[in-house]
């Protein structure tokens, strides 16, 4: 390691996420701030990393307390904790070797969880089985999916894996699929109708990819991150006839599935929609993924997720087993977390009335939010944003003037992620940049996580609108686009910011 040469050339070649720079630009100016360096804003806003809990929404009271009494057992003798949560935690300590969450569990996850999952999936699949064997946990929804790239993985130049991949998609995707040297084959999402996955698209990406690798996967989010898109049952069902007709297997990143609030929209799982096939039920394999860090529970740092294996053989389950025990197990209050999650409190329960509500104002917060920022950043010169149906992002184009994408060229980085470094320079508020790793064609982007407190939006709002006008006014006028054709005192726009 004396020098770079030493290093694995296949680390060497991970390509470097645009989030890596902004986040460490984010932090550096934070610690500027804790220092007492003087900034035209008292504290930077992430809004790009999607961590509910960092911004202010609030945990899930009956999910802590459950955690607070597994991980100091003497409040089982507590009187005022409610007794559905007394009982919960003694149950889960039953279930943990020595009674205690120090302990180790099973590589893929503690039996009782790994059942309670599949009873959960069953019931929202409407009787569609599940099993506990057919269950893998691990830390976090994209260490699951690591593990499966894994396996796929082999072969070089023209016999390498690929694996077909949404853009836009999760900002980690491109590099996780670097780690496993699988090369990612993009498909382009239909931002004109809502960020659609297009049948016709897949077997262009699909046709380009042959003769380049060896596609053997397909990867989807529903609902999308960031896209915000979900699918209804016709595109589902196009799909998983693609993936039987082409031999793919189906990678579903399911997280989002309890944070869909579009209007006449609703969630419908891979697996449902699969079984609904008779003809593929039993043949086109499939691994979807679910995770804490979904939206209602928001539990990012507890690190735990869960994959579902339809249709693979045994044998190969075998090894998902064995790549999973070099983690030793998934953290054990992770593993808790995921049983209460997927078995909440039931009506009767003590807990049943706060539990709902509180999960009710998440989702109400949610979708305000998404339709309050949609409106804001629509009205907004220069940008435009898709209607949006479930998710925590929006993914706003950005339009920018040719002065910034000059600039952009000069400083050899995308003009989306020059924009987001000013405005987190300027404003202190950290967006995502929407470029995928220099597969821009020339659109560019920008995620924004809303599942913030309100007034943290509305603060953000403000900031975004306030850079973004100004950007614009430095400009000659015709970069400023036809909306907006008056930017005086009297122009709504200017007012709405104003108001924010």
């Amino acid at each position: 390691m004396s020098s770079l040469q030493h290093v694995n050339p296949r680390v060497r070649g991970i390509r470097v996420s645009p989030h890596c720079g902004l986040q460490s630009l984010a932090a550096h100016i934070t610690q500027e701030i804790t220092q007492g360096v003087q900034k035209p804003f008292k504290e930077v806003i992430d809004v790009c990393s999607g961590d509910p809990h960092k911004e202010g929404i609030k945990p899930m009271s009956f999910v802590r307390q459950v955690l607070a009494v597994c991980l100091y057992p003497q409040l089982l003798k507590s009187k005022t904790l409610p007794l559905d949560v007394i009982l919960r935690a003694q149950k889960l300590l039953e279930v943990c070797d020595g009674g205690s969450v120090g302990s180790y569990t099973a590589s893929s996850g503690l039996s009782h969880v790994k059942q309670s999952i599949a009873e959960f999936i069953t019931r929202r699949d409407a009787g569609v089985p599940s099993y506990a064997k057919d269950i893998f946990i691990s830390a976090g929804s994209q260490r699951a999916l690591r593990v499966v790239v894994k396996l796929i993985a082999s072969g070089e130049g023209e016999t390498q894996t690929g694996v077909l991949t949404p853009m836009p998609c999760p900002h980690t995707l491109p590099t996780l699929l670097d780690e496993a040297g699988v090369k990612l084959v993009p498909y382009q999402l239909m931002e004109d109708q809502g960020w659609a996955v297009d049948l016709g698209e897949l077997h262009r990406a699909l046709k380009t990819a042959r003769g380049c690798c060896k596609p053997r996967a397909i990867y989807i989010s529903n609902p999308g991150n960031p896209s915000g898109h979900v699918q209804d049952r016709k595109s589902i069902k196009e799909v998983i006839h693609f993936a039987a007709a082409e031999r793919l297997l189906l990678l579903v990143d399911e997280v989002y599935q309890d944070s869909v609030y579009g209007q006449g929209t609703e969630f419908i799982s891979y697996k449902k929609v699969l079984f609904e096939m008779e003809e593929y039920s039993e043949t086109v394999q499939l691994a979807s993924f679910h995770s804490l860090s979904n939206a209602c529970m928001g539990e990012c740092g507890l690190r735990a997720g869960y994959m579902e294996l339809v249709n693979v053989d045994p044998e190969v389950a075998h090894f998902v087993d064995n790549v999973l025990c070099g983690d030793i197990s998934t953290p054990v209050t992770g593993q808790l977390a995921l049983d209460v999650m997927v078995n909440p409190p039931k009506p009767g329960d003590p807990s049943y009335d706060t539990y709902t509500q509180e999960i009710l104002l998440t989702r109400v917060t949610l979708s305000q939010n998404a339709q309050r920022a949609q409106e804001f950043l629509n009205d907004l010169p220069g940008m435009s944003c898709q209607p949006v149906m479930g998710g925590i992002y929006l993914y706003p184009r950005l339009h920018p003037p040719s002065e910034i994408i000059e600039q952009a060229e000069i400083l050899e980085v995308e003009a989306d992620v020059l924009y987001c470094q000013r405005l987190l320079e300027e404003e202190g508020v950290f967006v995502g940049a929407g470029c995928q790793y220099g597969e821009t064609t020339g659109n560019y982007h920008l995620r924004l996580c809303v599942l913030v407190p309100p007034d943290t939006l509305q603060e953000v709002l403000a900031r975004l609108g306030s850079f973004h006008l100004r950007l614009l006014d430095a400009l000659p006028h015709p970069e400023r686009g036809v909306k907006d054709r008056d930017m005086g005192e009297n122009n709504p726009l200017t007012q709405h910011v104003a108001l924010c």
